[in-house]
């Protein structure tokens, strides 16, 4: 597929082609996860990254491992153990034969990196992340190197095993695009893997993309126009979950202990722009911001305990937000 497109729509069309090619490819492998797959390529096209929580065995590793294949990007994993040190995710500086110093890169150089089960390194080396998910670059010894773009992270966690983990900081959290909870599949999709996991045939993904035609579809979203109502009802919004504010919602005072920043009206505005194009649009609704509230929110506000004891979720938070 060429980049060079006669004009925005042309672009905007193709966009959602390779999107459609991408979840066909993607899905061959892993099954029943429609939803999720629509999250991690969004955020990929928005240049955001992904918090992906699910019990072992939903095939996290192999979802991102699938991705990286059909848009042909390098892959690394990086598995987050108690004695994970920041060195062995940026890379460190070492003395050579010659006793000169030389720098010695790390896994995160990569364009896609799975963070895997995050939540079990202390918050030194989580916050090894925080440049590069945030400036798409690291700092070592006082040297800047820049990370080839484009760059995505995922990381996932355990949401059952809770001992010997610690929580990731709110300026980790921030940083996700999307909270993604995995769930257990449908029965005809597990049926499916089954069939599929348990036979000798073996199922190759195609390429699709390329780094350049990614790099190139991401800017291409910036560039959607969006209608100042459509801005203004996201900002509202996230305004809304901040208990004691000018602006919070009844249900925030009673149930949350603290709301979104700024950056989940960002987020929520650029989900609903790629949104848009994925579904044939070429310019965001309300019912786009809408589409992406859950995912961007859900991971940024915090319950109370009164919310706890009456067992309410951020899900249904939400959505009484909404």
């Amino acid at each position: 597929m060429s980049i060079n497109f006669n004009s925005d729509q042309e672009a905007a069309d193709a966009l959602k082609e390779t999107y459609e090619k991408l979840t066909k490819e993607i899905s061959k492998v892993i099954i029943g996860q429609e939803e999720v797959i629509k999250l991690i390529l969004t955020s990929i096209f928005c240049q955001g990254h992904c918090l992906l929580v699910g019990v072992p065995g939903l095939a996290k590793t192999l979802l991102i491992q699938k991705t990286a294949a059909v848009l042909d990007l390098d892959f690394n994993r990086i598995q987050f153990t108690p004695d994970l040190m920041p060195s062995d995710i940026v890379g460190a500086e070492t003395m050579d034969k010659d006793r000169n110093f030389q720098f010695i890169k790390g896994p995160i150089f990569a364009n896609i990196i799975l963070a895997d089960e995050i939540n079990r390194t202390p918050p030194k080396t989580q916050a090894a992340l925080l440049e590069s998910m945030q400036e798409f670059s690291v700092t070592v010894a006082g040297k800047h190197f820049k990370l080839e773009k484009p760059f995505f992270v995922l990381a996932t966690q355990n949401p059952i095993e809770q001992e010997g983990t610690y929580p990731l900081p709110e300026a980790q959290l921030d940083r996700f695009m999307f909270n993604i909870l995995l769930d257990y599949p449908s029965f005809d999709s597990e049926v499916q893997v089954v069939k599929g996991t348990t036979s000798d045939v073996k199922v190759n993904v195609n390429k699709i993309t390329s780094a350049e035609e990614i790099i190139y579809f991401q800017n291409l979203v910036r560039k959607v126009p969006v209608a100042d109502n459509v801005i203004e009802y996201a900002v509202e919004l996230v305004r809304k979950t901040r208990p004691f504010t000018d602006n919070a919602a009844s249900s925030s005072n009673d149930f949350l202990d603290w709301g979104a920043g700024p950056r989940a009206s960002q987020y929520l505005v650029l989900g609903a722009k790629c949104n848009a194009l994925i579904s044939g649009k070429y310019s965001p609704d309300i019912e786009d911001i809408q589409a992406m509230a859950i995912p961007v929110l859900r991971h940024r506000i915090v319950r109370n305990f009164k919310a706890e004891a009456e067992g309410l979720t951020i899900k249904k938070i939400i959505n009484d937000l909404l």
